[in-house]
């Protein structure tokens, strides 16, 4: 059994990777939202932010995969609990590090990020609200900031939780075919 502090050593380094993967897709997110306004721009930042969506999601899995190879690679005597406690750790740091740059975007860089989605979202569809529901809107709008780091944290993790334990069941491999036997001499 591998070390906790091993475990949460690796896993900080590989966290920081995948949390500046989802950062990045973040950030160019952002700004491909502030392209001007026009049919043609539209169309092409929806299809940039799906292709941009497809390969974040494919670099997370890929890189989540190779560091916990990575790992079980780089210590002797790692099983599949260990390298499972190891995706596990990377995907609560990677998560806590895109949390963290979210609540500031939305609390330091773009604090009306919020309350302006809720302005188009109502114009858009005004007669559906009564003004129990834009009191309630006007009172949880000052939330939005902490209840978004925690739902985003706890998604995030999760979803890596998921991830480690799909990929941990063959990392280190279990298959006692795949030691290699020299020869008579070897055993």
């Amino acid at each position: 059994m591998v070390q906790q502090k091993i475990v949460w050593g690796d896993a900080t380094k590989s966290g920081l990777v995948l949390g500046g993967v989802s950062i990045a897709y973040f950030i160019i997110n952002i700004l491909m939202g502030k392209l001007p306004e026009g049919r043609g721009f539209a169309v092409l930042a929806n299809v940039s932010g799906i292709i941009l969506w497809v390969a974040k999601l494919f670099a997370c899995f890929a890189l989540m995969k190779y560091f916990m190879k990575k790992f079980a690679a780089s210590h002797e005597g790692v099983s599949n609990q260990d390298t499972f406690r190891f995706g596990n750790a990377t995907a609560f740091l990677s998560a806590l590090l895109f949390s963290a740059i979210y609540l500031a975007w939305v609390t330091i860089i773009d604090p009306n990020m919020f309350s302006d989605s809720i302005e188009q979202a109502l114009a858009a569809s005004s007669s559906m609200f009564g003004q129990a529901q834009m009191d309630a809107l006007d009172e949880m709008l000052p939330k939005l900031p902490t209840i978004s780091f925690f739902v985003n944290l706890i998604y995030c993790w999760l979803f890596g939780v998921l991830l480690s334990a799909i990929f941990s069941r063959n990392i280190p491999s279990r298959n006692p075919f795949t030691q290699t036997f020299n020869g008579p001499d070897e055993q």
